[in-house]
């Protein structure tokens, strides 16, 4: 008797464990299928679920000066908190100083995770944001929160400073 209690304990646990793994992997899909047409890519190209899954739930989090909470992020805020959840890695707190860790790395070489340093308003370094795919990067814009956007866009492509891994 005491056998079949047991294997019948081991199947309930297997079947929640196996629709967890499902639930789970339909998610992920959905935020990849989200993100892919953000980034004007094939779902299959993105594989970091950490990040995305980061990204997602930061996705529209206001803009504030100072911060590094949901209540409000700045720019550097932004790449902190993500660089610790997402890759476990330290940045320093401003984005003058991460732009002096960033190993420059030509526009067209960026990869996932590289972090792009922007001049804004003829101020050096005061713009952070993390690059992931098709020249598409995400950072907390002080007008719009937490948001994705182009390299290619005038106003980026202007500011636009350096790239890279971080040394």
């Amino acid at each position: 008797m005491k056998k079949f209690i047991y294997i019948g304990v081991l199947l309930i646990v297997a079947s929640c464990h196996s629709n967890n793994e499902v639930v789970s992997s339909v998610k992920s899909n959905q935020v990849f299928d989200k993100y892919a047409d953000i980034l004007k890519v094939q779902s299959n190209q993105l594989t970091d679920v950490k990040l995305y899954n980061f990204i997602d739930s930061w996705y529209g989090v206001k803009y504030k000066y100072g911060g590094m909470t949901k209540a409000g992020v700045d720019c550097s805020g932004f790449c902190n908190v993500l660089y610790s959840s997402v890759y476990n890695k330290e940045l320093p707190r401003t984005s003058k100083d991460i732009a002096q860790r960033v190993n420059k790395t030509a526009q067209d070489k960026l990869q996932q995770g590289d972090l792009v340093v922007f001049n804004i308003a003829g101020k050096k370094n005061s713009h952070v944001g993390l690059y992931l795919a098709n020249g598409y990067f995400v950072h907390a814009s002080s007008s719009k929160g937490v948001i994705i956007s182009s390299l290619s866009n005038p106003y980026y492509k202007k500011a636009y400073n350096k790239g890279g891994g971080i040394k």
